[in-house]
């Protein structure tokens, strides 16, 4: 829009010398003066009114919806969405009355109703706040969300939940009941998390928390549409009017009516330089992830679930390993205690056979006792061997139950974080892909009335440079003739 100011500026010093140029220059002058003092008075009006802490409400906003719980959490979720309908309610009954105004004579006689609590903060500056714009600003219905995940919600904070949403989220009660099943899910999902394998509960909370962040309401969005809605109504009158009057304007004679056509003319292209401007805002508007950061995050969770299955495997086949081990030693022992039975049984017929021997034959009975002493400590050292065996072999069974009591609990641990993240996958493409269509819908409607306006703009104003050119072509040679002079008297 520079390039049309610069060309009405020049209009207006080419025809410097008229009374028409003099009283535009006087209206522009009148019209900032009028800007200069709105804004000082709305300056004022900041500076005597209590406003409350814009920072000071979101961090008071944003530690409740993570230190509540049990009751408490219920009561602060009853608060808060009861603040937010009366916002809606306010919002509402304030455009009705504006309606009834216009046709009412004496609309103070109406009963005063109670002031709107606003919030500021001096370094952001801008416009004040009402406590839905500061809710939507602040991270409370995330915090609230995730504390839904830490502690599965019940029936009645379920119900209070999908109100907030309403409230506070794009989408239809549809996309609203998925997401509230969504965190349920997690929320069942999370119970059984303890044990932290590949990654932290913590990044998947964040994660959650993007998702939910990227589905909120842009307050900003908000207001942008609630103001071309307004200029495009001022548009559609003006339209009406100029076609009412005729599509050829052309330049009065009477200044008077000159100067009125002109500040109407004005007054157009404020309205469209004020929407082109406001569409533009519109289609830069972004939340949440971009499709980037959403795309490195699912591949992120794809990769530990991946990483996950793989050490899932592999412990279940060391585990078989360890079983057949444990099998192959068991029949071990039970061969090895049979022959050992068998050696045992021979030993002790014998040793009967040489003390039955030592009573019979007294002449051979040192013969027989070194015999019987050679037996025992046979006997004896197969026994021993046989309890060492039996010592050892218990070792390696216990420490085979040890190693498959952890390999086990290893593989449980695995499979529910594999299945939380499967959960904290389908909850992100979800998200991602409403957020995907809101986007893209938000994105045509702007494209498709910016060229609209666009080509509207550009129309008119070749309409009024077509109208002031008789006036101003004699002017512009004039001063084309005195650059030559004076170019002329210079190389002179």
């Amino acid at each position: 829009m520079s390039w049309l100011r610069s060309a009405m500026n020049k209009a207006v010093e080419v025809g410097n010398n008229n009374n028409l140029t003099r009283t535009v220059m006087n209206y522009a002058d009148s019209v900032g003066h009028a800007v200069a003092e709105g804004a000082k008075i709305l300056q004022d009006r900041i500076g005597n009114r209590n406003f409350k802490s814009l920072k000071q409400t979101v961090q008071r906003l944003e530690e409740a919806s993570i230190s509540c719980k049990g009751p408490e959490r219920v009561q602060l979720m009853k608060r808060w969405l009861a603040a937010l309908k009366a916002i809606d309610n306010m919002s509402e009954v304030s455009v009705e009355d504006t309606e009834k105004n216009n046709d009412q004579q004496h609309p103070s006689e109406e009963p005063r109703k109670q002031p709107l609590v606003l919030y500021y903060d001096s370094e952001m500056g801008g416009e004040p706040l009402n406590f839905r714009d500061v809710f939507l600003y602040s991270k409370a219905l995330e915090g609230i969300s995730i504390c839904m995940i830490l502690e599965a919600p019940n029936e009645e904070e379920v119900s209070i939940l999908l109100e907030l949403f309403g409230l506070c989220l794009t989408g239809g009660k549809a996309v609203h009941n998925a997401i509230v099943s969504s965190i349920q899910d997690l929320a069942k999902a999370f119970s059984n998390y303890q044990d932290e394998v590949v990654v932290k509960r913590e990044e998947l909370l964040q994660f959650a928390e993007s998702a939910i962040t990227g589905l909120k309401i842009n307050a900003e969005l908000g207001r942008i549409d609630a103001e071309v809605s307004t200029l495009t109504k001022q548009l559609d009158e003006i339209k009406t009017v100029k076609n009412a009057s005729g599509n050829h304007e052309t330049i009065s004679k009477d200044t008077a009516a000159s100067i009125e056509a002109l500040k109407a003319a004005l007054a157009h292209i404020r309205v469209c330089s004020r929407l082109e401007g406001l569409l533009l805002k519109k289609r830069s508007l972004k939340y949440g992830d971009s499709p980037e950061v959403h795309s490195q995050k699912v591949d992120k969770l794809k990769f530990f679930t991946e990483s996950l299955a793989t050490s899932t495997n592999k412990a279940e086949k060391e585990i078989s390993d360890d079983r057949i081990q444990k099998e192959e030693a068991l029949k071990f022992r039970v061969a090895k205690t049979d022959e050992v039975g068998e050696i045992e049984k021979e030993l002790v017929a014998e040793v009967s056979a040489l003390e039955k021997q030592r009573n019979e034959i007294e002449a051979q009975l040192k013969q027989v006792n070194i015999s019987l002493a050679a037996a025992s400590a046979r006997l004896h050292n197969v026994r021993e061997e046989r309890d060492q065996f039996y010592e050892a072999n218990d070792q390696i069974v216990a420490h085979l139950k040890t190693r498959e009591a952890e390999l086990s609990k290893s593989i449980d641990s695995c499979r529910v974080e594999e299945n939380v993240l499967s959960s904290w996958i389908k909850f992100l493409e979800d998200a991602w892909a409403l957020q995907s269509s809101y986007t893209e819908t938000k994105d045509k409607e702007a494209n498709a009335e910016l060229e609209r306006h666009e080509d509207y703009f550009v129309n008119l104003v070749l309409q009024f440079l077509s109208a002031y050119e008789k006036e101003l072509r004699p002017s512009i040679d004039r001063i084309r003739k005195y650059v030559e002079n004076l170019k002329s008297l210079g190389e002179g």
